[in-house]
């Protein structure tokens, strides 16, 4: 007796090759993924117990974006804990490590490669794709002060779900018009 999950393989003249480049791509987004998150997580725990240097500077350049709408933010280092304290006269927000946005870089950079192809688009797309992932991140941060500042109770929701909804749909928009790019052959990229 033929097992009907190999039957229905057999009729249907279903074989691997078919799905080769979905398993390419599921392969490389997963090693390179694996890999990144790897050396992170060696890298976050080389600085401990203090904040890593990406947090730092997050952190600082936040406040410096923060003096042109909030003078006298400051920024410093948590005594105790591995984050950085954004303050305005009493600290309002904490900037921990997974608020560097290196681990949305991580998936960014995994799928851009997985998907393909290696090219001069990639050497340029991958760079300012990050750098829109870190403009972005800032923002991120540079809002979740106002919210803690004013708006401290809803500061759980905002953070959880609409702030990471708001980071994820600019690495989704980039990904998109990497989709875009990575098909068109003819497509400029001034």
């Amino acid at each position: 007796m033929v097992c009907p999950l190999k039957r229905y393989v057999m009729e249907n003249n279903f074989s691997l090759r078919q799905f080769k480049p979905a398993l390419l791509f599921i392969g490389k987004f997963l090693g390179i993924y694996v890999v990144g998150s790897l050396l992170y997580g060696m890298f976050i725990t080389h600085y401990e117990p203090t904040a890593d240097p990406a947090t730092i500077q997050v952190g600082f350049q936040t406040t410096a974006i923060l003096n042109w709408i909030t003078p006298n933010t400051t920024c410093a280092l948590h005594p105790t804990d591995p984050t950085v304290l954004i303050s305005n006269q009493t600290p309002i927000l904490e900037v921990f490590e997974g608020c560097n946005g290196l681990n949305v870089m991580i998936v960014f950079v995994a799928f851009v490669i997985a998907f393909g192809p290696l090219n001069k688009k990639l050497i340029w797309f991958i760079p300012t794709g990050l750098l829109s992932i870190h403009l972005a991140n800032l923002l991120r941060i540079g809002l979740l002060f106002y919210v803690s500042r004013n708006y401290h109770h809803q500061l759980y929701f905002l953070h959880k779900y609409f702030f990471t909804a708001f980071i994820y749909a600019v690495v989704f928009a980039l990904w998109f018009y990497w989709f875009k790019i990575a098909k068109d052959p003819d497509h400029a990229h001034a």
